[in-house]
């Protein structure tokens, strides 16, 4: 097992120095994921982090990271495996030029196989990062092919034969609860839910991946957007949306919000037309708010 892997403090370091800010709970799940070998199930909002779970993870391991992102009508040709069909048309065409009898189990060896996330995860030598994001865009049926993958970490390919990992690889599944999973998926799952951050959370992630940032602003920023998320918009702001904000006053040099380009950098916080005339009608109120 990776150091990193030692202890939920250890990965907790670990996270941090990659630049993604894991509390205790989240910490600990990770590495009960790792030390029982067992997927994590990551729901939450948009925006909140979920994805760069992987990535952190990755990158803190040393892995390579597999990401399949899932969309409605995916299915086991580009999530598991595939076969290399004009190779393979190719090779009988050959033969018989040739006039010479082809093996049809040549044709299904490893050869003519197309490794797609998952089956790329699996093979990996040593462990791996899996990323299946977003699962709950991909249609009910698709979940079936996942539960071999998530019980025993093989793939049946019915041509070839059974794949089995050599390392389980650690699994991230992400949903933004858009429709139910199965409970299927659920039972072989350990489970993790990320919300949006405490104002004391986001200004630690700002810390970490904007090391330049002013105290005072990433102080103002986050309480800010604590306010606006109390507010009735259609797309709440989540953690990524913070993060581009604060990139944003960076680049305009703004030092707190009372700078005069703060208003023109609200596109960078909220993504709808509506929610963009809702802050702008409660800008002045919002920043009063601040001061007191």
């Amino acid at each position: 097992m990776s150091d990193c892997l030692a202890s939920p403090e250890a990965l907790t370091r670990a996270l941090s120095a990659t630049g993604y800010i894991a509390d205790d709970e989240l910490a600990t799940t990770l590495y009960l994921a790792a030390a029982l070998a067992r997927p994590v199930l990551v729901e939450g909002p948009a925006g909140v982090g979920k994805t760069a779970i992987a990535q952190a993870l990755g990158q803190a391991l040393g892995a390579s990271l597999h990401r399949l992102q899932c969309y409605e009508g995916l299915d086991a040709s580009q999530a598991l495996y595939d076969w290399d069909y004009p190779r393979q048309f190719m090779a009988i065409r050959l033969a018989e030029a040739a006039d010479t009898a082809i093996d049809a189990g040549a044709l299904y060896s490893e050869r003519y196989l197309l490794a797609r996330p998952i089956l790329a995860a699996l093979s990996e030598p040593q462990r791996a990062v899996l990323l299946i994001d977003e699962l709950d865009r991909a249609d009910e049926a698709f979940e079936a092919l996942l539960l071999e993958v998530l019980a025993d970490w093989q793939i049946t390919i019915p041509e070839y034969r059974t794949i089995r990992a050599a390392a389980p690889p650690l699994v991230v599944i992400t949903g933004n609860r858009t429709r139910e999973l199965s409970d299927a998926v659920r039972r072989r799952c350990l489970y993790a839910w990320i919300d949006y951050p405490e104002p004391a959370h986001e200004r630690a992630v700002l810390a970490a991946r904007l090391p330049g940032i002013d105290n005072a602003l990433a102080e103002q920023i986050t309480q800010f957007v604590a306010r606006v998320r109390a507010l009735d918009l259609a797309k709440t702001p989540g953690l990524s949306e913070s993060l581009d904000w604060a990139r944003a006053l960076i680049t305009v040099g703004a030092t707190d919000l009372a700078h005069e380009r703060v208003p023109a950098t609200l596109a960078a916080l909220v993504k709808d037309p509506g929610d963009i005339e809702q802050l702008a009608a409660h800008w002045q109120s919002l920043i009063d708010d601040l001061a007191r």
